[in-house]
Formats: C-alpha cells, sequence, structure tokens
C-alpha cells in the first residue's frame, strides 16, 4: 500500500510539472522581428519576413525594453489573438496584429457587387474625409469572395476608386478565416449566386489594442456618431 501511495505521488508530481510547464509556454511573450535599419521605426512583426522597405530579412528583437514594450498583454477579446494570415493589395501577408496601435475601421464587401457594396466604400469615404487624415488609422476592406477577390484584383479595385495611400488596406483570406471573422464581427453572409452574395452591412471600430469599440449598421445613415468614437480613440492615444 505504501509503494502504490509513494507511486500515486510521483504520476501526481509529473502531472503538476508537465501542467506548470504548458503554461509556462503559453505565458511566454512572442518572438518579435524587425528590420535592423529601422526601415519603419519601431514596427514589428510576428514572423520572420523581409523587410517591405528595403527587402532585407527582419531580425528578432533582443529582451531590452523595446521588445517588452510591443509584448504587452493583449485583451482577451483582442482580434490580435486570430491567428489567421491575410494577403494585401499589395501581395503582403500580415495578421491582424500587424496592425497593433493603429485604430482599425473595418467593413466586408465583394468588388463585384453592384449595390450595397459601393455604398459602403461611399460611407467608408465620407467617415475618412470627415474624421480627417491622420497617422494610426487604418480603413480595412475584408472581402467575403476569396475566390473572386485575389490581391490583384484588390489593388485594381483600390486603383479605381482612388484608395491608394497605406491608410486604405484590402484584405484576402481563406474561406475559413473569412468566415472566423466574419463571425467575430456579426456580419452574415451568403452566396446566391455564382457572381453575388447577400451580406449583412456593418461598419466596425477596433481601439489599438484590437478590442471592438462601436458598430455603425446600415447604408447611407448619418456617419457623425461613428466618426466622433473614432475621433476619441484618437484623442484618447495622444
Amino acid at each position: 500500500m505504501r509503494k502504490a501511495h509513494i507511486t500515486m505521488l510521483f504520476l501526481l508530481a509529473g502531472l503538476l510539472l508537465a501542467a506548470a510547464c504548458g503554461q509556462s509556454q503559453k505565458n511566454a511573450a512572442p518572438t518579435l522581428y524587425q528590420c535592423p535599419m529601422k526601415c519603419e521605426g519601431g514596427k514589428t512583426y510576428p514572423r520572420q519576413i523581409n523587410c517591405p522597405v528595403c527587402n532585407m530579412k527582419l531580425q528578432p528583437l533582443t529582451d531590452g525594453p523595446e521588445k517588452k514594450a510591443n509584448t504587452a498583454e493583449i485583451p482577451e477579446l483582442s482580434i490580435f489573438h486570430l491567428s489567421s494570415e491575410w494577403h494585401t493589395q499589395a501581395g503582403d501577408t500580415v495578421t491582424f496584429r500587424d496592425f497593433q496601435g493603429d485604430i482599425l475601421v473595418v467593413v466586408m464587401i465583394y468588388t463585384s457587387c453592384k449595390s450595397a457594396c459601393p455604398r459602403l466604400v461611399a460611407d467608408m469615404r465620407n467617415i475618412h474625409q470627415k474624421v480627417g487624415r491622420a497617422d494610426g488609422i487604418k480603413y480595412i476592406f475584408v472581402s467575403i469572395d476569396p475566390e473572386t477577390d485575389t490581391p490583384d484584383r484588390l489593388k485594381e479595385f483600390a486603383r479605381k476608386n482612388l484608395l491608394e495611400s497605406d491608410e486604405w488596406v484590402f484584405l484576402h483570406g481563406s474561406t475559413d478565416d473569412v468566415r472566423e471573422f466574419s463571425n467575430v464581427v456579426a456580419v452574415k453572409y451568403k452566396k446566391i449566386s455564382p457572381i453575388d452574395f447577400s451580406h449583412s452591412n456593418i461598419i466596425s471600430v477596433f481601439d489599438r489594442n484590437g478590442v471592438l469599440y462601436y458598430q455603425q449598421e446600415g447604408l447611407g445613415v448619418d456617419n457623425k456618431e461613428i466618426v466622433a468614437k473614432i475621433k476619441a480613440l484618437r484623442e484618447r492615444g495622444r
């Protein structure tokens, strides 16, 4: 009996040690990478890619103050926890965490839409105009039609709509990742023909930590309140 008791103690200790190790790994800060030439200032990336400016391979940050400042705890409800990878209209691969520190104004559309989506684009333009050009705000269009809306098609759509400055971002993702994100922002969509979708008309605002802050639903509505919310977030970060 004593031998069995000792064996159980060893087993329990092993389980506790494994759990502690697992928790330690879970809480470990992710490795961040940065251009050695600091082409983009202090911007960091969660993966080791090439710098989009000079094309040099990004290098892991040290454990110094700069890394600690960029690995602050992310709120539980932040979209920065999403592991999905997206392709921009420029062909870059990004995650939502790459936008950490920016206010995000996000809408889901598809480029072949002839009814609701052009009005959503117009609403985004109007919001941008009323907020005014400012660093630290990204206006993001997520395509609900990844099969058609390739990065090249999104790039052409951005060009035709004069949305080519850095603050305008178009994202192409996998079908599963698009569906996952649509659930986050409560946008419902359904393919109703080979070229058409029915979908919710919602513009979402996320704060600099990726937490949903405000949503506007409808087309051609008065943008006064959403503009005020974005400006309030902008002032909060100054």
